[in-house]
C-alpha cells in the first residue's frame, strides 16, 4: 500500500472520527456534579485527615482545657468558692464554653495557610457548591470542638463535676456549645479570607476573644461586678451560651439565656456568612 494511499485514507477517516468523539463528548455519560452536602462532607473529611497526618494539631483540644480546668479550678476556687469542689459546679460548664470558643480562631488560621499555599486556587475552579468549601472547614473543626469538650467533662467528672441534668443534660449543652461554635467560626473565616498571614489572623482572634471571654460569667456571678460592668457582661453572647450550659448540666430550665444563644448562632451566620463568601468569591 502506498502511501499517498494511506494518507488519503487518514484524511478520509478524521472527519469520522472527529464526528463520532462530538457525539460521545453530547451523548456521553458525564460524572454528575456533587450536591452541597457531598461536597461539604469531602471538604470536611479533608479537615480531618488533616489532624491524621499532623496530630499535633490536637494539642489546643486536648492539653489545653485540661490545663485550663485544673489551672482554674484550684487556683480560684478556695477563694472563690470555699473549695475546688464547690468552684466546679459552677465553673466547668463555663470553661467549657471558653476553651472551645477560643480555638475556634483556627479555623480562620487553616483558611489563611491554604490561601497562601494556593489551594485555595484550585478549589474555586472545582465544579462545586462554592460555599462548601467553608462549610467543610467548620465541619472538620466541629470534631475538635467535641474532643474538647469530651476531654473537660472527663477531668471535671474526675476531679468532683457531677451535672444534675445527668447524662441528657450535658448533651444538650454540649449540643448548643457546638452550634453556637459552628456559628462564631464564620467570623474567623472571614479574618481568614480578609488579612494577609495567619500571625495577623491570630491577633485579631485574641484582641477579640479575651474581652468576650474574661468579661462574662464564666467564672464569677454578674452580681458581684459594678453595674456598668454588668451590663456588658448580661448582654455578652458568651455569657448567654455559658449560662444556657450552665443551666442545661443543671437540669434547670434556660429561659431566655436559649433563646439568646440561639439568637446569637443564627445572626453570626447570618452577618459573616454572606461576607465571608463574598471575599471568598473576590479573593
Amino acid at each position: 500500500m502506498s502511501t499517498a494511499t494511506t494518507t488519503s485514507e487518514a484524511q478520509d477517516l478524521a472527519p469520522v472520527k472527529a464526528e463520532s468523539l462530538a457525539e460521545l463528548l453530547i451523548a456521553g455519560d458525564r460524572p454528575q456534579r456533587p450536591s452541597a452536602f457531598a461536597a461539604s462532607l469531602t471538604f470536611g473529611w479533608r479537615a480531618m485527615l488533616k489532624i491524621k497526618h499532623v496530630p499535633e494539631q490536637l494539642f489546643d483540644v486536648t492539653a489545653f482545657p485540661i490545663m485550663m480546668v485544673l489551672m482554674y479550678t484550684y487556683l480560684f476556687g478556695g477563694a472563690l468558692a470555699g473549695s475546688p469542689s464547690e468552684y466546679i459546679q459552677y465553673l466547668l460548664p463555663g470553661i467549657l464554653v471558653m476553651s472551645v470558643v477560643m480555638i475556634t480562631m483556627y479555623t480562620g488560621v487553616s483558611v489563611n495557610i491554604d490561601i497562601e499555599k494556593g489551594v485555595f486556587d484550585r478549589f474555586r475552579t472545582l465544579p462545586i457548591w462554592r460555599p462548601s468549601v467553608m462549610v467543610g472547614y467548620l465541619l472538620g473543626d466541629m470534631l475538635r470542638y467535641a474532643i474538647a469538650s469530651l476531654v473537660m467533662l472527663a477531668v471535671g467528672m474526675i476531679i468532683g463535676f457531677r451535672p444534675d441534668g445527668g447524662a441528657l443534660g450535658v448533651l444538650a449543652g454540649v449540643l448548643l456549645l457546638l452550634v453556637f461554635s459552628f456559628a462564631f467560626s464564620w467570623v474567623w473565616t472571614m479574618f481568614g479570607l480578609l488579612l494577609r498571614t495567619e500571625k495577623s489572623v491570630m491577633g485579631v482572634s485574641m484582641m477579640v476573644l479575651f474581652p468576650l471571654t474574661f468579661l462574662s460569667d464564666i467564672f464569677v456571678k454578674p452580681e458581684t461586678m459594678p453595674g456598668w460592668l454588668q451590663a456588658f457582661v448580661n448582654n455578652n453572647p458568651i455569657t448567654h451560651v455559658a449560662s444556657a450550659v450552665r443551666d442545661l448540666m443543671a437540669g434547670t430550665s434556660p429561659g431566655s439565656s436559649l433563646v439568646w444563644a440561639l439568637g446569637w448562632a443564627v445572626l453570626l451566620v447570618a452577618v459573616f456568612g454572606p461576607v465571608t463568601m463574598r471575599l471568598y468569591n473576590r479573593k
